[in-house]
């Protein structure tokens, strides 16, 4: 399945996270696996909280950040693809 801005991503159900400083840790509950996120991957993840659309994730990343439009979509992208890949995020378009 294809992401695009449309598409609207949630935080999967066996999944717990913390912040650490400007980090999050988060554990997959199903493999029991912890994954790392740097401080951009962490505001992402913030925003996952409650479902949103990927367009509205990258609006916000595009205000926060000096950053390229299309430098910012892909690398979401490619984050948001690690992630679900990972059953650590849900993604419906």
């Amino acid at each position: 399945m294809d992401i695009s801005l449309d598409s609207i991503v949630t935080v999967a159900d066996d999944v717990v996270s913390c912040d650490l400083e400007d980090e999050a840790a988060i554990l997959n509950l199903k493999d029991g696996i912890y994954y790392g996120l740097d401080p951009v991957g962490a505001s992402i993840w913030k925003l996952l909280q409650k479902p949103v659309k990927v367009g509205e994730i990258l609006e916000t990343l595009l205000q926060e950040y000096e950053v390229g439009e299309e430098e910012c979509r892909s690398d979401l992208i490619e984050l948001l693809e690690e992630l679900k890949e990972k059953e650590l995020v849900k993604i419906n378009n």
